[in-house]
């Protein structure tokens, strides 16, 4: 049974969302304040709702302390577009306002939770190029023997590029098979991690072809 934490501080919302994953065959737990949420040892779970709003903080810099070990779908009031791409580009998975359909939310969820057994069919365990490591097994990757702390999205769309070299991908088609389907708020979301992952690599492994997307350029490797 796949576990999920709920960070929600709502008292009637976070109990209703905990009976609503566990109908759906969810184990749930519920923490209803930042500091809760943090005696969690969040390898112990495979994906964590969080709210935005929380009684001593933001559920936005909880997003630090999980560093891509596990998706994340933020829940909040907020509707502009700026705070979209605020939770995204600090690590969250994906962005649901409030209020929204039960349904829906259990069906993003479902999404987030096929992406890892993507990543690791046919019984794939490790991935190697000349400089590139990715032990999947652990969700470790090494670049030139040195290992790189990559978020769960910046992981998933390196080694999708990684294991397709040569391949040209549309910032669109990317956000559908990395972050799980298409329409997401906007694509601006790729070159940000695509400018992170170069950062943490020093290095243009992630090729720009201007007009079109990203490729995986193993000269560059």
């Amino acid at each position: 049974m796949k576990k999920i934490l709920l960070v929600e501080d709502d008292a009637s919302l976070g109990p209703a969302l905990k009976k609503t994953l566990e109908n759906n065959s969810y184990h749930a737990d519920l923490a209803t304040n930042l500091a809760e949420a943090r005696t969690k040892n969040f390898t112990d779970y495979d994906l964590i709702l969080l709210d935005w709003m929380l009684p001593d903080g933001q559920g936005i810099d909880l997003l630090q302390d999980i560093k891509g070990k596990r998706p994340v779908i933020m829940l909040t009031a907020r509707t502009e577009l700026i705070d979209k791409v605020l939770g995204l580009e600090s690590g969250a998975n994906d962005y649901m306002t409030k209020p929204f359909e039960p349904r829906e939310l259990v069906a993003r969820i479902r999404v987030q939770l096929r992406q890892p057994q993507s990543i690791e069919a046919d019984g794939i365990q490790e991935f190697k190029t000349e400089h590139l490591y990715f032990n999947l097994s652990e969700r470790k990757f090494k670049f030139k023997g040195e290992e790189v702390i990559l978020t769960k999205m910046e992981y998933d769309l390196l080694y999708l590029l990684a294991t397709t070299p040569n391949q040209i991908f549309s910032r669109e088609k990317l956000l559908d098979k990395v972050w799980g389907y298409e329409n997401y708020p906007t694509t601006r979301t790729v070159d940000t991690h695509v400018l992170q992952i170069r950062q943490k690599l020093n290095n243009d492994v992630i090729e720009t072809v201007r007009g079109v997307g990203y490729r995986f350029n193993p000269d560059h490797d």
